[in-house]
């Protein structure tokens, strides 16, 4: 018979029934995790923002994952005080994920001690706060774990999308749940391609993102995201009404959730690329030392069919100040640096080194996929040399990594294959034959 003792929960199984980071899982290399990382120091810690313990938790939890315990601890410790003063309260259900993750923390940490006070003040708090009869977590839960999801990868959009609405249908009164809710079904119809020609559903997105701006009127986020939008679906958009946008965005504290990244590709893609180039270097007059913002540049720069010299110049100086800003999530701007020297009739020898030190690097499988890929197309464009293009398209289908990078490669293969007219088309028929296919879904790469 079992004794007392033995039925009683271990510790670890207390653990592992916990709802936090540490149990949803978010299983990640380090180059996804520093690039994610880099993402979250962007989006800015101003006061006001809602998201903020969000944030914290999930740098914390980052930080944990890539070795740094000390600053994961601190980011949990300021993901409660955030909490609670957004909450305007001492204590609430909300914390039941931040003390989830302090109690695994000094678990493997091996602080027992410390880890089972986290365990009871979860217990003291979900007996104090439970969940509703009808649903399995509090909404609380359901909207932190719906929120991480999405930051954190593309194939637990849909996920994410359920939890986004359990919360939201206990807690309707949580506007930024809706906001953030609305967004992600934004994005994961503008990713999806099979979802492109459903102009049913696009519509009902936009009818859902109208209400949502009407209930947020302070996320300009959304208020321009919704703009886009209506832009893209044809719509005559008055411009007093993305001036007064425009002057509101720039007002805003700089940082990825401002709008001004979305309100600059509005500008690229129904005004012009000068247009937009122009708005970024507005915006990075008013804050010259927002990383953030030379990333927004930067892009447009690259985006430039036929740059004069100084927008080379402009676009080379920015992209080698983004590498030593981004210094742990730099391979695709190390990239792109080596494609604008391809540019220049005095750094072609520049960006073939380049290259060749990325190739020698030891890098993730989808990093690498994506290297030969963008090699691939280098050759090809700057080089020259179709042959050698072939081959590197060749390596990156061949990584069992289903991605945009691995699509276009093959896609390239085929057309090369059905034209008829390299030598290699024999063996490339062959290869295509023999590629095993890959279930994994796409991972989006900005």
């Amino acid at each position: 018979m079992m004794s007392a003792a033995q039925s009683q929960p271990t510790l670890e199984s207390k653990l592992e029934a916990l709802q936090c980071h540490f149990t949803w899982d978010l299983n990640e290399g380090p180059s996804k995790l520093f690039r994610l990382r880099d993402d979250l120091v962007d989006i800015g810690t101003e006061e006001g923002n809602r998201w903020l313990g969000h944030i914290y938790n999930l740098r914390g939890y980052i930080q944990y994952k890539l070795g740094f315990t000390e600053d994961a601890q601190s980011f949990f410790t300021k993901a409660a005080e955030a909490f609670c003063n957004i909450r305007e309260a001492d204590e609430g259900p909300w914390l039941v994920m931040n003390y989830g993750n302090l109690a695994w923390l000094h678990h493997l940490l091996g602080d027992q001690g410390k880890s089972q006070d986290y365990l009871s003040k979860v217990d003291a708090l979900m007996q104090k706060y439970p969940s509703p009869p009808q649903h399995e977590l509090h909404a609380e839960t359901y909207a932190e774990k719906a929120w991480t999801l999405m930051k954190f990868s593309r194939d637990k959009q849909l996920l994410a999308v359920d939890y986004f609405e359990k919360a939201i249908g206990m807690q309707p009164e949580m506007v930024e749940w809706n906001s953030s809710y609305v967004l992600l079904l934004r994005n994961d119809f503008k990713y999806d391609h099979t979802k492109h020609s459903n102009t049913k559903l696009e519509d009902e997105i936009l009818e859902k993102m109208r209400i949502a701006k009407e209930q947020d009127p302070k996320d300009l986020y959304l208020a321009v995201q919704y703009l886009h939008l209506r832009a893209k679906k044809g719509e005559r958009i008055d411009e007093d009404e993305v001036r007064e946008l425009r002057t509101k965005v720039l007002r805003n504290p700089a940082s990825s959730y401002s709008g001004l990244n979305t309100l600059i590709w509005v500008y690229k893609e129904y005004a012009s690329v000068e247009e937009a180039t122009f708005l970024a270097e507005v915006a990075l007059e008013n804050h010259p030392s927002e990383r953030y913002l030379k990333r927004c540049a930067a892009l447009l720069y690259k985006w430039i069919r036929h740059p004069d010299k100084n927008a080379l110049q402009r676009a080379i100086s920015l992209q080698e100040e983004l590498i030593s800003l981004y210094p742990d999530s730099s391979l695709v701007k190390k990239m792109d640096l080596a494609n604008m020297y391809a540019k220049t009739d005095w750094g072609k020898a520049r960006a073939e080194q380049m290259y060749q030190e990325l190739l020698g690097m030891d890098l993730e499988p989808a990093d690498k996929q994506m290297l030969y890929n963008k090699y691939a197309v280098y050759l090809f464009c700057d080089r020259r040399e179709p042959h050698n293009s072939i081959k590197y398209n060749m390596k990156a289908a061949e990584i069992p990594h289903q991605s945009f990078f691995r699509d276009n490669s093959i896609s390239v293969l085929e057309d090369v294959r059905d034209r008829r007219r390299n030598r290699m088309c024999g063996e490339i028929e062959e290869f295509l034959e023999n590629l095993p296919a890959c279930s994994v879904l796409y991972q989006h790469w900005f």
